[in-house]
């Protein structure tokens, strides 16, 4: 049975060990026969580079190499992992994708994001994310010592707590017309976005034409999981072991295909 999934948002850390068995589980459940798995940024909590990954993250990156020695497995950048690498590739297998990418998902083009440059009503992070993912800042952030890096980790953390803490939700979303401009320059009419936390299918109107946008869900609370396959996608429900349990309780959440 042709099948691909799509994760975003676990924020892997060693200090939530429960959510690191809970991905190795799922790792080792996603069947052989699966088309791919798509990872859509902010995999860890933080990645201050290539040789910076925790002993505690060991097993997760053991899993991974496992799984793409099986099926392709595709991870985007998120803000907090954006100093993924080649280092990160040749120990997982996996591939890193650009920031925005349209795959052919069984007929229907999708454009995947991580979805932060989407949250254009964020004016304070679009300035910081433009900063941060310049390449000479890239350059000079993977030139630091580790202990400097692992430090600024820390400071980032507090500080992104703080801008959560005052912001007001709405500007923490999407901005709607960041999002259909997004699909016109793709010429898509279906997105797949994590970031937001926020899991759910949203239908709108693109030009007079029908189109979607899919939200992933994180892991804090409940892993989640998004499976396509040539009849449409639903989001679907982990248990603690990383196995579906059932479909996310959202009156919005299958989605039949778009052609």
């Amino acid at each position: 049975m042709s099948r691909t999934r799509f994760v975003s948002d676990l924020h892997l850390d060693a200090a939530r060990p429960e959510v690191l068995a809970q991905f190795r589980g799922f790792l080792e459940r996603t069947p052989c026969e699966a088309d791919a798995l798509y990872i859509l940024g902010d995999l860890f909590e933080h990645w201050m580079g290539d040789d910076a990954a925790s002993p505690a993250l060991e097993p997760v990156l053991d899993g991974l190499r496992a799984l793409s020695s099986r099926i392709p497995v595709h991870v985007q950048r998120g803000n907090r992992d954006f100093l993924l690498g080649a280092g990160f590739e040749a120990r997982t297998g996996c591939r890193l994708l650009p920031d925005a990418v349209v795959v052919p998902l069984y007929g229907t083009p999708t454009l995947l994001m991580h979805g932060d440059t989407l949250c254009t009503d964020d004016v304070r992070y679009q300035r910081y994310r433009r900063v941060v993912r310049h390449p000479w800042v890239l350059q000079g952030l993977r030139k630091l010592p580790l202990g400097v890096r692992l430090g600024l980790a820390r400071a980032m953390r507090r500080a992104s707590a703080r801008e959560v803490a005052r912001k007001p939700p709405a500007i923490m979303d999407v901005n709607p017309r960041a999002v259909a401009q997004a699909m016109r320059r793709y010429g898509v009419r279906r997105l797949i976005h994590g970031h937001t936390h926020r899991p759910g299918v949203h239908r709108l109107e693109l030009d007079g034409r029908p189109a979607e946008r899919i939200v992933l869900g994180d892991w804090y609370t409940q892993g989640s999981m998004l499976e396509c396959g040539p009849q449409g996608c639903v989001l679907v429900q982990l248990d603690a072991s990383g196995a579906p349990i059932g479909s996310v309780p959202n009156d919005r959440a299958r989605i039949s295909s778009i052609r």
